[in-house]
């Protein structure tokens, strides 16, 4: 059996998950010797999200030139272009930061806990990077209404209607 590819990214959604994890619950065990911990950890796996993020929509935006990509298909992995087991993998994780975030954050409102209802975006950023990386998309048909590959220039139709 073939191992699918991305799998570093698979293991660095897990990677922050089960250290939110652990630090969310922590937290809410015991907010005095935690609190402190679990907020570094939730705003450092928020902007890296938001990073990665980042990233994905810049590789994604080059392929969507010469393949043609759906945003559900990137960001929450649907359809053909992701195997079945990688699907399973980044979703489950990302569940999991959802339901840990907004757990502990319920648990221990107007506390540092909160911004662990951000922390999502580490998977869903991360959901997105194996998309735009090792997502099998099919190609983006050629624009039949002139020749040539089929890449305009934003600026083309207003050139043709003026003289």
């Amino acid at each position: 059996m073939s191992v699918p590819p991305g799998r570093g990214v698979r293991r660095a959604s897990w990677a922050g998950t089960a250290v939110f994890v652990v630090t969310a619950v922590a937290g809410a065990i015991a907010p005095s010797t935690f609190d402190a911990v679990a907020l570094i950890v939730a705003i450092g796996l928020f902007a890296g999200g938001c990073a990665v993020f980042l990233w994905a929509f810049l590789v994604v935006a080059g392929r969507s030139r010469t393949d043609r990509m759906e945003l559900a298909q990137i960001w929450f992995l649907t359809g053909s272009p992701t195997p079945a087991e990688v699907r399973r993998s980044l979703l489950a994780a990302l569940t999991v930061q959802v339901a840990v975030g907004l757990a502990t954050a319920g648990a221990r409102p107007y506390t540092s806990l909160a911004a662990g209802a951000l922390v999502p975006m580490w998977g869903l950023g991360l959901c997105g990077l194996w998309a735009a990386r090792h997502g099998t998309f099919p190609p983006r048909p050629a624009d039949t209404r002139r020749g040539g590959t089929g890449l305009r220039s934003p600026h083309a139709d207003r050139r043709e209607q003026d003289p």
